[in-house]
């Protein structure tokens, strides 16, 4: 082993690897060692992930484990307390503060630069998954029966034409 590190080859690569130089964090070097820009669309073989944008720690390192990640926690807390509401019988609250804790997710994938493990996708992706879910959970929890707070009359109608049919 060595031998191969004091071979005229390996010189000639660790002195191409001293010349090297990054352009910036997303930059690698290809094969003949020369810096190439690497994107974040991936080919249909990859080796490798990146990071989701945003998915760094949400407070600095050497604070405690729970407050770097204080967005997701804040979501997974509320969601925690719906579930628990809607296990004690209060379903419409329940899932009204489920779907409220996944609007907020969205607001706080949005609005924050770094938001820890709530980042799971590029921001584009989780602003629409995170929003999607809770405004139709939330819209949802607003029509349940019996006494809805929310009446939408043409889903009425569309119940009504889809039974009679």
């Amino acid at each position: 082993m060595s031998a191969e590190r004091n071979s005229p080859d390996a010189a000639g690569a660790r002195e191409r690897d001293e010349d090297l130089t990054v352009r910036d964090p997303v930059s690698a070097p290809d094969a003949e060692g020369v810096p190439r820009r690497t994107t974040r669309r991936f080919p249909l073989f990859t080796r490798d992930t990146a990071r989701p944008e945003g998915g760094g720690r949400a407070a600095s390192g050497d604070a405690p484990a729970p407050a770097r990640q204080w967005p997701i926690l804040a979501v997974l807390l509320t969601v925690g307390l719906g579930l628990l509401l809607t296990a004690l019988d209060l379903f419409r609250l329940g899932t009204l503060l489920i779907g409220v804790a996944l609007l907020a997710g969205a607001v706080l994938r949005w609005l924050v630069p770094d938001v820890g493990m709530l980042a799971v996708r590029s921001r584009f992706t989780d602003i629409v998954t995170y929003g999607g879910l809770g405004l139709a959970i939330a819209l949802l929890a607003l029509m349940v029966q019996p006494h809805p707070w929310l009446e939408i009359p043409f889903l009425k109608d569309t119940l009504h034409f889809t039974v009679s049919a």
